[in-house]
């Protein structure tokens, strides 16, 4: 089993987002049971709270629901068990180095290194704009997460 972990700060914005659109990319796919996926964040502001109304609307116009889904933190544990930790921007990541013992740092990745053609290496955070931020989140998690399942097909899953 292929497990990815997706990050962002707070655990309520991007990273549940990004979550959400791959789970149901696997579902679509048939790879529910070769690839488990979670999300969590840096930080832990919003520990234990859904995902940010604003981002579960604009989801769930897209068919995807995120209502279940539950913030937390990240743990050392998480550098251990996952096999793909996906930060949505350069400050996550940096938080992430910080913490990720050095024999699991190749582990950590940009997300959006798994959409190089979209030419940029952060999903921004929505949380302190308006409606167009949501909906630019979800476009740029449903090309990426296009381009991991290619990349994890390519390089994880056994044929």
């Amino acid at each position: 089993m292929i497990k990815v972990l997706f990050v962002c700060m707070g655990n309520i914005c991007r990273s549940p987002t990004a979550q959400g659109v791959f789970q149901r990319l696997i579902e679509q796919t048939g790879l529910i049971q070769e690839i488990e996926i979670d999300s969590a964040g840096t930080h832990a502001y919003h520990v234990g709270n859904p995902p940010d109304p604003r981002a579960q609307a604009v989801a769930l116009r897209r068919g995807i629901d995120l209502s279940k889904l539950r913030a937390r933190r990240i743990t050392g544990s998480d550098f251990i068990q996952y096999d793909y930790i996906l930060a949505m921007d350069q400050d996550n990541l940096s938080a992430l180095q910080l913490h990720c013992p050095p024999e699991h740092r190749y582990k950590l990745h940009l997300y959006m290194d798994f959409a190089p053609e979209l030419k940029t290496r952060d999903v921004p955070d929505p949380y302190y704009g308006g409606q167009t931020g949501f909906e630019q989140v979800l476009d740029l998690v449903e090309t990426a997460a296009e381009g991991l399942l290619r990349h994890i097909r390519q390089h994880a899953i056994p044929r």
